[in-house]
């Protein structure tokens, strides 16, 4: 019998883990990382793949905490089914191991996740279409004190360096800067 390991992925260093449960399951390994998921330096990720052998369960919350895409969830199943893990997930109550039917199943979901994040992103693009022309769509922006920030630059602090530390990226800063 292999090992129970489970791999957790929050967006972003401010997000909780917590929402990804694993209660009920003795694990001998947990491997968190804290990037979004379209991006491919997932350290613990890479040290998941690298520590998992033959035998072992890989228990993930939900596919979405897994793969960035259909391709990317089929690419990550595949190198676990050659390794020998079996890959289960909690929230679809799906376990995918070497058998066709596992196989079958993963290209459905897969399939069925990516249309309706094309349907998501549909929407978003149409109610963002629709509040331009209403004349009522901003970007967000994020709220900064913007004479702290020129009373820094004055003293000589550099703008990406201000642009780390308030959390947000130089074009906001020099963007913000030109509409004072």
């Amino acid at each position: 019998m292999g090992q129970m390991v489970a791999y957790v992925r929050v967006s972003s260093a401010t997000q909780n883990t917590e929402r990804q449960d694993f209660r009920g399951y003795k694990l001998d390994q947990v491997f968190t990382d804290k990037a979004s998921g379209g991006s491919t330096n997932r350290p613990a990720f890479q040290e998941c793949m690298t520590y998992l052998r033959d035998g072992d369960t890989l228990l993930v919350h939900s596919i979405d905490r897994l793969a960035r895409s259909n391709k990317d969830l089929q690419d990550i199943t595949h190198e676990l089914r050659s390794k020998g893990v079996t890959l289960r997930f909690i929230k679809e109550n799906l376990t995918f191991d070497d058998s066709p039917q596992s196989e079958l199943m993963l290209t459905v979901m897969g399939a069925m996740a990516s249309f309706e994040r094309s349907l998501i992103r549909e929407r978003q693009r149409e109610g963002i279409e629709k509040a331009k022309a209403a004349g009522k769509y901003y970007k967000p922006m994020i709220e900064i004190d913007m004479d702290e920030v020129k009373t820094k630059l004055d003293a000589g602090v550099p703008l990406a360096r201000l642009a780390r530390e308030i959390g947000v990226s130089r074009q906001t800063l020099y963007s913000r800067l030109k509409e004072m």
